[in-house]
């Protein structure tokens, strides 16, 4: 990318404490730069309530369509949505505006995007993690972006289970889920199934918090969880889950961070990241646009084409563990490995 992941939180931070008013007019713009490419495509992107300090898929998002910004020259324009409720009308003052492509970021915006993309058939449209094809109306015009979550879920729980096989005392493993999502839930059975494939003796403990933004709520639930015997606390909640790493941190035990490579919240205490490379899959979905090549439907993005991927390993694991989860990444590649994408 251009710009470090420091630079654009902090470019994000300054945008949101701009904005003000309602989720509708809560917005961020971004303006074509003289240097690079110029398109006439304009994209407008609406954020979920996790919003783009959420450290994960709505930031992520938010990179993409700078990337695109820079390398393909469009213009962007970003809605913040503060509640469900702002969903529709955010997407629909694009749609009336004639923006190009409309991007919604994540599984609690279907039915909106559902909706207008059905009423305004006009425009072009992508969603992260909305399968196409489950949307009520099927809008030809709707391409979801979705991904194998469960493959790097794998990886994660696989070594989450390799070192709790190291640790002294009774193994077990933890995860925090936002909502029970298809997405939420292909991360965490992957995890489980990782785990237990390295351990076939491990624990793990689940528990949903039914929210993506209550750092505190996330922070009890993995309080808990650790209470239990939970050396490892996987965080599949956005911004919310900020509270699962806080947790682990307190306690002194592993965290795993989720969609973006969350190493740098707390060197100490994240063993590794299970990303989900929300930035390409939205980058890729606006150059179809401006190349003339969008088509709906889905697309999927796995470990073989690095759409989904460990972050960085902390560097307190042994040598021969990370050899390991090279290996098994090998066999999920290769298709050697079935993974379950539900969680039981």
């Amino acid at each position: 990318m251009n710009k470090s992941l420091a630079a654009v939180l902090a470019l994000a931070v300054l945008l949101v404490a701009g904005c003000g008013g309602s989720g509708k007019n809560k917005s961020a713009n971004g303006t074509t730069t003289s240097a690079g490419k110029t398109s006439d495509v304009k994209v407008g992107l609406v954020t979920d309530v996790g919003g783009l300090n959420d450290r994960g898929f709505n930031h992520l998002a938010y990179v993409g369509v700078q990337e695109a910004k820079a390398r393909l020259g469009t213009d962007f324009h970003v809605n913040l949505s503060s509640s469900p409720g702002e969903y529709v009308p955010n997407l629909t003052t694009f749609a009336r505006q004639g923006y190009e492509l409309i991007i919604g970021v994540g599984f609690t915006e279907a039915n909106a995007i559902d909706t207008v993309s059905n009423l305004f058939k006009n425009g072009k449209y992508a969603i992260v993690d909305v399968d196409q094809t489950t949307e009520p109306h099927k809008p030809p015009n709707l391409l979801g972006l979705l991904f194998r979550e469960q493959e790097v879920g794998y990886l994660a729980g696989y070594l989450a289970g390799l070192e709790e096989k190291r640790r002294p005392g009774p193994d077990v493993v933890a995860s925090v889920g936002g909502q029970k999502q298809p997405p939420v839930d292909r991360f965490i059975a992957g995890y489980q199934a990782g785990a237990k494939a390295a351990d076939p003796g491990v624990k793990t403990l689940n528990a949903y918090s039914q929210d993506f933004v209550k750092q505190d709520l996330c922070k009890s639930i993995a309080l808990n969880q650790i209470a239990a015997g939970a050396g490892v606390v996987f965080q599949v909640a956005g911004g919310c889950g900020l509270g699962a790493i806080k947790a682990a941190a307190e306690k002194n035990v592993w965290a795993i961070g989720v969609d973006a490579d969350q190493a740098y919240i707390d060197p100490q205490h994240i063993l590794t990241s299970a990303k989900k490379n929300v930035d390409v899959a939205v980058f890729k979905a606006i150059e179809s646009v401006v190349n003339g090549k969008f088509k709906g439907g889905n697309v999927v993005y796995g470990l073989k084409d690095d759409g989904v991927s460990l972050g960085k390993i902390n560097a307190r694991v042994p040598k021969s563990e990370i050899e390991q989860v090279d290996k098994i990444r090998q066999q999920i590649v290769a298709g050697k490995i079935q993974i379950p994408t539900t969680v039981k």
